[in-house]
């Protein structure tokens, strides 16, 4: 599926609302940003003098970041990195970013994920990167990672990972209820169907309502645009036809029991389930495959499919998860920052070993996925997945969605709302209705302009 329209970042003033952003700036996290509301305004950084070695601080929850940086501290003695690890962003490492933020430190690197970028691009946290030089860098990503950290008159991070999503299968339970991998939805929901009749505790898949990352891939996938500006107004479009469709869709596979609402993916009853043959599949991003590989006595009895469309025509991928590398309001060398990440998630050197010692999920890099994902894997029955799935998933993805900055708020309206469903059938489009309006409340809070758009 082409947009329409050329994808139209959103303006920092657009972000803001009114021009309002720093009004509101100590709305976020409970802390404002000492120094860093004109961080972007001010003159630039200067490199370092030529004699003179720089130390840069990297805070991050990806597992053995140092050996990576320890690859380019060894080439490159004038710019050394120190990694230091912190607890996953919502579970406490956005709070110690912020916090540090607002104590006038803070690292100069810090993991962001690309749908906390514009949170933190209200807290005024972020350095713009394209007055350092990042434009320069644009065209060795893919499309649909850059269109996360790019917003038309800056760059507020530099795609680390992403997650363009496939449908990994069991092939033995596929194969006796009579079905193969899906290439539309409505071809999922029969073979959902066909799976349930091999047993009454089997399912093809399972729908999290406590979790409302994959609903948003799906609405993602489907041509959704939830949050979009209007002049210098946030316009927030949730029951549009797409998620809507997406709602509808989802509330009559649940209706008629094809679906297991009772865990999400990775949680250790899906785990159990997958193991004995009671779940035959899953939808996910490229970074479920190390996942999926801890299911006991699974290994050859998985493949992966393309990402099942919407109609023929459609995206042919969505995404979820993925983080940013992102240059933090009160670096002290933000140009040396650039070279570093740059590096890291371009070069070859840079994306084996963070393949090798992090486990990242996609590259973003659009020319090398990496020397590990270029070879056939035994686990998924010696299928070459990365370069028969995802590499063609990360070219075909939605590049108009954007994410806001009340995303998590965003996330919680929808899962306590979905909830509802299963405690008191709800239908799912009535809940993304409801979300909505809490949505809507949520940019208000933070001193931001905002309507729906119908």
């Amino acid at each position: 599926m082409t947009p329409t329209t050329p994808r139209r970042p959103f303006t920092r003033r657009q972000l803001f609302g009114f021009g309002i952003g720093a009004a509101a700036t100590g709305l976020l996290a409970g802390c404002a940003v000492p120094g860093s509301t004109n961080v972007n305004k001010a003159g630039l950084i200067p490199a370092a003098a030529g004699g003179e070695t720089v130390t840069l601080t990297y805070w991050a929850w990806l597992k053995d970041l140092q050996k990576v940086c320890d690859v380019w501290n060894a080439e490159n003695p004038k710019i050394q990195v120190q990694a230091n690890w912190i607890p996953g962003g919502n579970s406490g490492g956005y709070q110690k970013m912020y916090s540090a933020l607002a104590a006038g430190g803070g690292p100069d690197i810090g993991q962001v994920e690309l749908r906390q970028i514009p949170e933190f691009m209200l807290a005024n946290g972020l350095v713009d990167l394209a007055r350092y030089g990042a434009k320069d860098f644009q065209s060795k990503y893919d499309e649909a990672a850059w269109a996360q950290v790019e917003f038309v008159d800056g760059v507020y991070g530099i795609p680390q990972d992403t997650g363009p999503m496939g449908f990994y299968y069991q092939t033995a339970i596929l194969e006796q209820a009579g079905g193969e991998p899906p290439a539309t939805w409505d071809e999922w929901k029969v073979l959902a169907d066909k799976v349930r009749k091999t047993g009454k505790q089997n399912y093809l898949e399972v729908f999290p309502v406590a979790d409302a990352s994959p609903f948003a891939a799906y609405a993602q996938q489907a041509g959704a645009r939830w949050f979009k500006v209007d002049g210098d107004e946030w316009v927030v479009d949730m029951t549009d036809d797409a998620t809507m469709k997406v709602a509808d869709f989802f509330d009559g596979c649940i209706d008629a029991g094809l679906v297991d609402t009772s865990a999400g993916a990775y949680s250790p009853g899906w785990y159990a389930a997958c193991a004995s043959g009671r779940i035959a599949a899953v939808t996910s991003a490229s970074w479920g495959d190390a996942l999926i590989e801890s299911i006991q006595g699974g290994k050859g009895k998985w493949k992966v499919a393309p990402m099942q469309k919407w109609d023929a025509s459609g995206f042919g991928s969505s995404a979820i998860g993925g983080s940013s590398a992102a240059v933090l309001a009160n670096a002290k060398h933000p140009k040396e920052a650039l070279e570093f990440i740059t590096w890291m998630t371009t070069s070859e050197e840079g994306i084996n070993a963070m393949i090798k010692y992090c486990g990242i999920g996609w590259s973003p890099a659009k020319d090398y996925i990496g020397a590990q994902r270029q070879k056939p894997s035994a686990w998924f029955s010696g299928q070459n997945y990365n370069e028969d799935v995802f590499v063609p998933a990360a070219k075909e993805q939605n590049v108009d969605w954007s994410w806001s900055p009340v995303t998590q708020s965003a996330f919680t309206s929808l899962q306590n709302q979905f909830r509802r469903k299963i405690t008191g059938n709800l239908k799912l489009s009535d809940a993304v209705e409801l979300a909505q309006a809490e949505i809507v409340q949520s940019f208000k809070e933070k001193g931001l302009s905002v309507r729906t758009a119908r």
